[in-house]
């Protein structure tokens, strides 16, 4: 099925963007990070997959669903950069680190180790606790040195904290709350090396920066379509290196669980389920490929910058990692007297502005995402926020 998606290169500045989005336009949306947001032809697409389910449910599903998949599988594949037969769809990043935790747990054993970073996404950290308590296993959490100097230091620096007994180290591409961009294919080269699996959350790297995972090398490498990369809500990707997936199990066993079934029919005949977010993200893909999404990035980037330095005048605070280790999506610090519920739920109810604040480690993180429909006026709007709150 084809979208609405163009085929050539067209303007791609925020104010030929924003009306191919369907965000409120009375909210300044600058939390592209958390859910993403959706082009309306990307939309359609969706909505008309669902459709062609509903003329004729047991044809779609029962004949033509797995080709279709298959053929939504491919293009992922291709753009994320892996080997279709290595990659399936699970429903987001976090599902995905669930799937290879739990294929990992015989491999476990009392007093073993996973390491991992202090800025771990939550519900992530939480799946390694629940390893944890079911098989003794150590969790070994790192203190990362903010600021960010460079990747050799975290490298050195995590690296410390890896022993003989480490069994997985669990890092995430770009880390949720900090936006740091972490070097994940330099600590999976050491991991390899060492006999130790590798496993990373990628949930906010597809889409947010270019992406091949065959070049990072990891065991495991979960993404997220629905964020950056503009799919429909539920729809992301588990990569597994080969060696590990005759042990992998799907969310639950079903038709695709049978002897002489391949990893991807294993996981992707699941019963009865609604397709149609999957079999649209090859249309987000496209609509990136037609708006020249390299560029979208670096105006965004700039943009990020901008607001990023503003800030950071007005707090005096230093800033938590070079330009170059950020892209659209950056994480400012906040004066620790402030409550990070509080701004948010003020910048909203006051501003109209979507932004998270989070707080970590005692510290409240303003995180500012930029996507292609936002321009200089949301940046100034945020900017002037901030001045009158912190003020």
């Amino acid at each position: 099925m084809n979208g609405a998606s163009p085929t050539v290169v067209r303007a791609n500045d925020a104010a030929s963007l924003r009306p191919l989005f369907l965000l409120d336009p009375s909210v300044i949306y600058l939390n592209h990070g958390s859910f993403g947001a959706c082009p309306i032809s990307v939309f359609e697409t969706y909505q008309s997959w669902q459709l062609e389910l509903e003329r004729n449910p047991v044809r779609f599903l029962k004949v033509r669903a797995a080709g279709l998949m298959a053929d939504a599988r491919d293009a992922l594949a291709d753009y994320v950069g892996c080997p279709a037969k290595d990659c399936v769809f699970v429903p987001n990043a976090t599902a995905g680190v669930y799937l290879a935790a739990q294929s990992l747990l015989p491999l476990l054993e009392a007093d073993d180790e996973i390491v991992m970073t202090d800025h771990e996404y939550q519900p992530c950290q939480t799946i390694w606790q629940e390893v944890s308590e079911r098989t003794g296993v150590r969790l070994v959490v790192v203190p990362i040195t903010i600021p960010y100097t460079t990747d050799d230091a975290f490298v050195e620096e995590f690296w410390a904290r890896v022993t003989p007994r480490t069994k997985i180290v669990f890092l995430s591409h770009i880390t949720s709350i900090t936006a740091l961009r972490f070097p994940v294919k330099a600590i999976c080269a050491r991991a390899r090396a060492a006999g130790i699996t590798s496993i990373i959350d990628g949930a906010h790297a597809p889409g947010h920066v270019p992406l091949d995972i065959a070049d990072i090398d990891p065991d495991f490498y979960g993404g997220s379509c629905h964020k950056w990369m503009l799919a429909p809500k539920g729809t992301g990707f588990l990569y597994v290196a080969e060696p590990y997936q005759a042990a992998m199990r799907p969310l639950f066993p079903s038709w695709g669980w049978r002897e002489i079934a391949d990893f991807t029919v294993r996981h992707h005949e699941q019963g009865t389920r609604d397709p149609a977010a999957l079999l649209a993200v090859p249309e987000a893909i496209a609509f990136m490929r037609a708006y020249d999404w390299d560029s979208v990035r670096a105006r965004s980037h700039e943009l990020a910058l901008r607001v990023r330095g503003a800030i950071h005048r007005l707090t005096g605070l230093a800033v938590l990692t070079p330009p170059t280790h950020f892209s659209q999506m950056c994480a400012i610090p906040l004066p620790q007297n402030l409550a990070a519920d509080a701004i948010k739920e003020v910048l909203f109810e006051r501003y109209r502005i979507e932004a998270p604040v989070h707080a970590l480690n005692g510290r409240p993180y303003l995180r500012v995402s930029i996507q292609g429909y936002n321009d200089d006026h949301d940046a100034d709007a945020l900017i002037r926020a901030m001045e009158e709150l912190l003020a």
